[in-house]
């Protein structure tokens, strides 16, 4: 359980060679910090809308974790657990059961926050500086509920990620080993400081040309920082209101390739197919998801004509879409 590993937790980071510079704290004080971070970590249960466009993909019961950043409740975890959720639940490690509602769903960064409907009585973590990380830096990845756990990570590199999923960051933070329980996870630096949330396990951690490594992708705590009064006041960020055609997009040897058109989405109406491979859109050559996504994005309001550019069996085709806006495709809870 993770209380008992919180008293061994000094032990796992020396083992894992963490290194005390001249200006960071004692190995007691990183252990009382870390203990604080660790207890700020609760499991998140959450239960989609019946008839959630999201359940093909994720189902509709979902299990991770969150964190809670704000002594109100607030609690931060990764989106896709509580897309069109109709029912959230987090869990202490005493088994406690709270019920929460979703007050946010950011499509941008990838966040999610929802807001405990009764007393925690825990602590928020302190949020840190994602950007101040070193490569190589030991740092500790907590999840929560009943099977939480803590353990140390090191970060292997700091890089641009395109999800092929219609999602991209900047600076995404990516860590070994891997840990199966990252859903919503917070990784944490030696001051008890989180830094990350949970995403993905991705197999090169240290980057495509860089050899197989496992590891995991955590979406950075920077991107919060800004946008945090709007999610709390919209529910999403403003940079969110932006195209979707609903695909699902992988590239290899510098071509992208459709894997999946979701059902009535403007690209399953347009008659794009798995299999295509998207050459150009609104004129401009792709080979790369980035370059896909921010061409999607930077063209205009949400609602508008994308046109695609595609060879399929060995010919050319163009495809006219109706973008939409994500936010208008997703389910709700009645009366949400």
């Amino acid at each position: 359980m993770r209380r008992w590993l919180n008293k061994t937790l000094v032990s796992l980071l020396l083992a894992a060679g963490a290194a005390l510079a001249a200006d960071e704290p004692s190995i007691e004080a990183q252990s009382r910090a870390l203990s604080r971070a660790s207890d700020a970590v609760l499991g998140l249960r959450a239960q989609a809308v019946e008839d959630a466009r999201s359940a093909k993909t994720l189902g509709t019961e979902r299990q991770g974790s969150g964190v809670l950043i704000a002594a109100d409740g607030l609690v931060l975890t990764i989106g896709y657990l509580i897309l069109e959720a109709e029912q959230v639940d987090l869990v202490t490690d005493d088994d406690r059961h709270i019920p929460a509602r979703v007050v946010g769903y950011d499509v941008a960064t990838g966040f999610g926050l929802v807001q405990a409907l009764a007393p925690l009585r825990l602590t928020p973590a302190p949020l840190g500086d994602a950007a101040a990380l070193r490569t190589s830096e030991t740092l500790v990845i907590v999840s929560g509920g009943e099977e939480g756990a803590v353990g140390p990570a090191r970060l292997v590199s700091r890089r641009p990620f395109s999800g092929y999923w219609e999602y991209h960051v900047d600076a995404a933070l990516f860590t070994a080993p891997p840990r199966s329980d990252h859903s919503g996870a917070g990784l944490f630096n030696l001051r008890g400081e989180l830094v990350g949330i949970g995403s993905l396990v991705v197999a090169d951690a240290q980057g495509p040309d860089a050899g197989r490594q496992p590891g995991n992708m955590f979406v950075p705590i920077d991107l919060l920082k800004p946008i945090l009064g709007e999610l709390r006041e919209r529910g999403s960020s403003r940079a969110s209101a932006r195209a979707w055609i609903g695909i699902n997009c992988v590239e290899q040897g510098g071509e992208i390739r459709v894997a999946r058109v979701n059902d009535d989405s403007p690209a399953d109406v347009a008659g794009l197919q798995p299999g295509d491979r998207i050459l150009r859109i609104d004129g401009t050559d792709v080979a790369r998801l980035e370059e896909l996504w921010k061409r999607l994005w930077a063209g205009g309001r949400p609602e508008r004509e994308v046109t695609l550019d595609i060879e399929r069996g060995g010919e050319r085709q163009t495809l006219k879409l109706q973008s939409v806006d994500r936010a208008k495709t997703l389910r709700r809870a009645q009366g949400i």
